[in-house]
C-alpha cells in the first residue's frame, strides 16, 4: 500500500489503533505513523503475525509498536492501557477500529443469539469500555497539561443506518458505535476532547473479499455515485485529517468515506 506523507516531522503524540494488523485498521495506522505519530497497532493475533505490518510502517519512515490484546475482554483492555502508560506515558488519539463480521450471513428471522452476542461484544462493548478507560486517562492528562490535543475516533460503517437483513447483528453493532460517538462527544466536550465518527462504505479488505462479486455488480449498476471500491488508504486519510486537528470546532462529526453512498438522489 503506497502512503502519501503529508507531515514528516516526528510528533510527540501517541495514537492507538485497534484492529490494525490489516485492512482498514492498518491503513489508518500507516497514515498516522507515516505522518509522525507514534503509533500503536493492536489486534488479537500473536506479535509474529504483525511483523509485516510493522516493517511496512517502518519502511515508510514511521514509528510503530504492536501490543496484542483482545479489547472485548476487560482484563486485556486494562493490560493494554497499562502497557501504553508504562511505555509512552501518554495517549493522545484512540481509534476504535476493531470489529468483525458475522461468521455466516443469516436471515434476520433465523440468526442466532450466539452470533449476536459475539458481534456486540467485539464491535460495541469492547470499544465502549475501552473508550471509557481511555477517556478517564485523557481527562487526567488534560488536567495536568491543558495544551494537549486529544481525541477519540470511532470507525463505524454505512451499516450504522443501512438495513441489511442478512447481517442484522452487524448493523446493530455499528449503529451502537454511532450513538457511542455522540455520547462520548457530549461527555468529553468540556475537557476539549473531540470525538468523531468515520463512516466507511464499501472498502476492499479481507472482510469484503468473500462478497466481491456481489458488490462489483451493485457498484456497476450505480449503487454509489463514485462507481468504484474504496480502499483502506481512503479511510486512513480521513482519520489523519482529524488527527492533524483540521476539525477544531467540531465534535460528534460524521465523516463519510463511502463514495457518496449516503446521497439521496432523484
Amino acid at each position: 500500500m503506497r502512503q502519501t506523507s503529508y507531515r514528516t516531522p516526528e510528533r510527540e503524540e501517541v495514537a492507538l489503533v485497534t484492529g490494525s494488523r490489516r485492512g482498514i485498521g492498518f491503513g489508518i495506522a500507516l497514515a498516522l505513523a507515516s505522518n509522525g505519530f507514534r503509533t500503536i497497532l493492536n489486534a488479537v493475533s500473536p506479535a509474529r503475525n504483525a511483523k509485516a505490518a510493522i516493517e511496512e510502517i517502518r519502511d515508510a519512515g514511521g514509528k510503530a509498536t504492536y501490543i496484542r490484546a483482545d479489547i472485548s475482554k476487560n482484563t486485556q483492555r486494562l493490560q493494554l492501557i497499562s502497557k501504553i502508560k508504562e511505555a509512552f506515558g501518554r495517549l493522545d488519539i484512540l481509534v476504535n477500529n476493531a470489529g468483525v463480521s458475522p461468521e455466516s450471513r443469516e436471515d434476520l428471522l433465523v440468526a442466532t443469539e450466539e452470533s449476536f452476542d459475539r458481534l456486540i461484544r467485539i464491535n460495541l462493548k469492547g470499544p465502549y469500555f475501552l473508550s471509557q478507560l481511555v477517556a478517564n486517562w485523557m481527562v487526567e492528562q488534560k488536567l495536568t497539561n491543558s495544551d494537549r490535543r486529544q481525541m477519540i475516533i470511532n470507525v463505524s460503517s454505512i451499516s450504522a443506518y443501512t438495513a441489511s437483513i442478512m447481517r442484522g447483528e452487524y448493523c446493530i453493532s455499528k449503529a451502537g458505535i454511532s450513538m457511542m460517538t455522540k455520547l462520548f462527544a457530549a461527555r468529553l466536550a468540556e475537557y476539549g476532547i473531540g470525538v468523531y465518527e468515520i463512516r466507511p462504505g464499501i472498502i476492499a479488505t479481507d472482510m469484503t473479499a468473500t462478497v466481491k462479486d456481489h458488490y462489483d455488480k451493485l457498484i456497476n449498476e450505480g449503487l454509489i455515485p463514485i462507481r468504484s471500491w474504496g480502499n483502506p488508504e481512503n479511510v486512513g486519510k480521513a482519520v489523519l485529517a482529524v488527527a492533524l486537528g483540521h476539525f477544531p470546532y467540531s465534535t460528534a462529526e460524521v465523516i463519510n468515506v463511502d463514495g457518496g453512498f449516503h446521497l439521496r438522489t432523484l
